[in-house]
């Protein structure tokens, strides 16, 4: 039998409701409302993998309802609850599979633009300054190295490409798609909730090199939504291992890029299966973020 230490959740079914499948997550409509359930799902390269990571829905979900709670002070969001036991009565057969895993959010409409907010050079940004010496448009100093920290955070739109890769912007290019009150609003907001959070994990012991914000409208509101500063949204380097200059230690998905790199495998699906040390060294990795950040121990025994 499969301890909870190990079990896996790589999709969910509730029956009588609409169903949207994400990469990770699994979104129920329930009419006014969405019912957000994060699986174990893992995704690299825009495909989800046959492996799932034991506990990284439950990391997914409780460190967005810590970070939601924590920037409530800068934006609006769409989380509701958490708690099963506060959620329509509908769904109360499937307490089980809710506990931990899922929230219950107001449904908003999308805005199709991509908020990345970087304090350090990486990823993306870090290939386009070595191209260009610039990000999305916007000129950096000269003799920056990867991982060097960015004179100030600098706010990146990206929109999706018709491959569904992510896809930089300007910030011209910004206001295009979605006007130009807005996105200044969600340039502002982006920044502050960085920074906030930026701030606040470095006395955790937690550089937050760069994090993806989604928003959404409601009504003429414009509020947080998806996940926030998680790792599957972010790059969490440990502080006390920070040296600019070369890739940085992660806590995050880079023992599974990391493997991939080196499998073979020419990145069109399917996948290759994990081996187990990477699904459990990436499951520790997940779990020690969490722990970090809220000062919490999480509970491995839950599944």
């Amino acid at each position: 039998m499969e301890s909870a230490e190990n079990k896996v959740i790589l999709e969910t079914n509730l029956p009588g409701f609409p169903l949207k499948r994400g990469k990770v997550r699994d979104i129920y409509d329930l009419g006014e409302t969405l019912l957000i359930l994060a699986t174990d799902r893992i995704s690299a390269f825009d495909s989800v993998l046959g492996s799932g990571i034991p506990h990284k829905g439950q990391v997914l979900t409780a460190l967005s309802q810590f970070w939601f709670d924590f920037t409530a002070d800068i934006a609006e969001n769409h989380l509701i609850t958490c708690d099963p036991d506060r959620m329509p009565k509908k769904l109360s057969e499937f307490g089980e599979i809710l506990q931990g895993r899922s929230m219950l959010v107001k449904k908003a409409r999308p805005i199709p633009v991509e908020c990345v907010v970087r304090g350090y050079l990486a990823g993306s940004g870090f290939r386009e300054y070595e191209e260009t010496g610039s990000i999305c448009g916007v000129r950096l100093p000269h003799g920056l190295v990867e991982a060097s920290r960015l004179p100030e955070p600098l706010f990146t739109p990206a929109t999706k490409a018709g491959t569904g890769h992510d896809e930089n912007i300007t910030f011209d290019q910004m206001v295009e798609l979605v006007d130009e009150e807005r996105a200044d609003f969600l340039q502002e907001r982006s920044l502050a909730i960085y920074e906030k959070a930026a701030d606040y994990a470095r006395t955790r012991g937690i550089v937050i090199a760069d994090t993806k914000f989604e928003w959404g409208q409601v009504d003429n509101e414009t509020i947080l939504i998806d996940e926030v500063l998680t790792p599957d949204s972010s790059r969490f380097w440990p502080l006390d291992q920070y040296e600019p200059g070369r890739p940085q230690v992660s806590f995050d998905k880079q023992f599974v890029r990391d493997f991939l790199e080196t499998s073979g495998w020419d990145k069109e699906p399917p996948a290759p299966a994990l081996p187990h040390d990477i699904i459990q060294k990436t499951s520790e990795k997940y779990i020690e973020a969490y722990e970090r950040l809220t000062g919490k121990k999480f509970d491995r025994g839950a599944i």
